[in-house]
């Protein structure tokens, strides 16, 4: 099981209005990018805009970010596009064997352990901006032309 790809297509939505700035920022621009379908660009925009981090107007192929790249975390992102509900991240599986001594303490045992790692998570993408992953990107876009120049 894994995050939510919503995640990952959020985060790749913010990175390509702040580089594609100026330009046509359809959904259907926005969704040859990511490879996927249109209706699940707005889809992810519509909650992205629902959180404050994107300007759409409907019918207008116009969207922008709400915010400056370097105001919008990837803990924005995360919550804005519902990957998990609070303290959720980790499933527990539910009516372990109370006779057994580990289905008796599994559930109280291991959920501390996976909150702090929730917690831990969460406090990293709140240190990652926008621009952090721009600048990345931009970077190694310099690197790939350098390196096909050669």
């Amino acid at each position: 099981m894994s995050i939510s790809s919503r995640f990952a297509v959020g985060v790749h939505i913010l990175t390509l209005l702040e580089v594609n700035n100026g330009g046509v920022n359809s959904s259907e621009f926005i969704a040859g990018s990511v490879n996927t379908n249109p209706a699940v660009i707005r889809k992810i925009m519509g909650m992205l805009k629902n959180a404050g981090l994107v300007n759409v107007r409907a019918g207008i192929a116009g969207a922008e970010l709400a915010k400056d790249l370097t105001e919008i975390t990837l803990y924005d992102v995360y919550k804005a596009v519902d990957v998990v509900q609070d303290k959720e991240l980790f499933s527990i599986h539910e009516k372990p064997n109370p006779e057994c001594p580990v289905g008796r303490n599994i559930q109280n045992t291991i959920e501390p352990l996976f909150s702090t790692a929730q917690l831990a998570l969460e406090k990293a993408l709140g240190n990652v901006t926008i621009g952090d992953v721009v600048r990345d990107i931009t970077e190694r876009e310099k690197l790939n032309n350098k390196i096909k120049s050669n």
